[in-house]
């Protein structure tokens, strides 16, 4: 499975971020950090997933670790990728970040070269930090630029200038080349189709082979969602909003990029491994404050695949993972029923789609052909051409 950990700290909230974020005077890191090491301990132990070792070793600040012997019979499981998300991840330290990889390699299988993701924003993405992380074993970088346009980032209330952004770019491409993603949010208040393909086309002169394309969406509780429903902006007709998308995917793939998700898109082969385990239905492990996780808790006997919730505000949830060593406040037995729905609602995202062998694995009794192929809706999808059933 992947591992997920999540740092809650932000410099400023932004006018349309309702994420668990958290902005304090002075974050107490060290405590920070010596929690998440000790919940990502707890959970992998929990999970079982165990350590083994298929040649090559990690290093952190050029020290290897995670050198266990290899049984005679290696084990299927591992943790195939770590995503390190927020809140903003890039304002911790990179021995913090070293520190979580360690804890992770020392109680699972962190294979040599599996892809390490970090978050990050421009305001905190200069060359010698953005070195010091590639250091402590991240290989790729997840860029919020958002947008390229100064008033657009000002009304999102980001932190960042355009020109900022665009040496953030720069510099995680001479480090992470390859492997750095950027983020762009289109449909803001009073946002022309021609202002977004105008500022798609910049993005495309600088970006690397992977980009991110989020709608806006006005959430409750934000700035910006007040500013709309309050009259004081307007709110963009819902044809522009698909137009937009549109017009994105269609620059997008007219550029070598593969649209492989809903919101994303890569060429070059440079999807995210950990995000596509999200949308294959796979076991992931959420460590941190307001983490979400999917796994089986092997460790107290149980053979139920569970949805965890970890506690969202982060001094309750330092108490908890130091009173019982981890902080999940909620935690759900997934019926058969509910797993097979996020199989489908998550692999339908994709453009590889629900593969029979993906759907065996949860539902080896019941095959796609017998939910799909059967008279009813399912066949009216198909013959209006919004379903697809084939050999794959």
């Amino acid at each position: 499975g992947a591992l997920c950990s999540q740092w809650p700290y932000c410099r400023k909230r932004c006018s349309y971020c309702n994420f668990n974020k958290y902005v304090v005077p002075a974050a107490d890191e060290e405590a920070m950090g010596a929690c998440l090491v000790q919940e990502a301990r707890t959970l992998l132990h929990l999970s079982q997933v165990q350590r083994w070792v298929c040649g090559g070793v990690w290093a952190v600040w050029g020290v290897p670790f995670g050198t266990h012997p290899q049984p005679s019979h290696p084990l299927p499981c591992s943790i195939t990728s770590v995503f390190f998300g927020g809140g903003t991840p890039s304002l911790a330290s990179p021995r913090t970040i070293a520190a979580v990889l360690e804890a992770v390699a020392g109680a699972a299988y962190l294979p040599a070269g599996a892809e390490v993701t970090l978050e990050a924003n421009p305001g905190s993405a200069g060359t010698t930090r953005l070195a010091s992380f590639r250091a402590a074993g991240v290989n790729r970088l997840s860029i919020g630029v958002q947008s390229l346009d100064d008033a657009e980032l000002r009304l999102l209330g980001r932190e960042h200038t355009a020109a900022e952004a665009l040496g953030a770019v720069e510099a995680a491409r001479g480090l992470f080349p390859g492997r750095t993603s950027i983020d762009l949010i289109f449909g803001l208040p009073g946002q022309s189709q021609d202002a977004w393909a105008r500022g798609l086309e910049v993005a495309l002169g600088l970006c690397d082979d992977h980009v991110s394309l989020y709608q806006l969406t006005l959430e409750r509780g934000t700035a910006l969602a007040a500013q709309v429903w309050g009259g004081a902006l307007p709110a963009p007709p819902q044809d522009l909003l698909a137009d937009m998308y549109q017009t994105a995917r269609a620059m997008l793939v007219a550029a070598g990029f593969r649209h492989y998700e809903v919101s994303n898109f890569a060429r070059k082969g440079a999807v995210s491994t950990h995000n596509l385990s999200y949308w294959r239905a796979e076991q992931y492990i959420g460590v941190g404050p307001g983490a979400h996780g999917r796994f089986v808790p092997r460790g107290e006997g149980s053979c139920s695949r569970e949805a965890r919730v970890q506690t969202l505000e982060p001094d309750a949830w330092m108490q908890e993972v130091r009173s019982r060593g981890h902080g999940t406040r909620r935690r759900v037995v997934l019926s058969l029923l509910e797993q097979l729905e996020e199989v489908l609602a998550l692999g339908l995202r994709t453009d590889e789609g629900v593969t029979h062998e993906r759907w065996g694995h949860f539902s080896p009794h019941l095959s796609l052909q017998a939910v799909f192929g059967a008279p009813g809706e399912a066949e009216d999808l198909q013959q209006q051409g919004w379903l697809v059933l084939d050999g794959g």
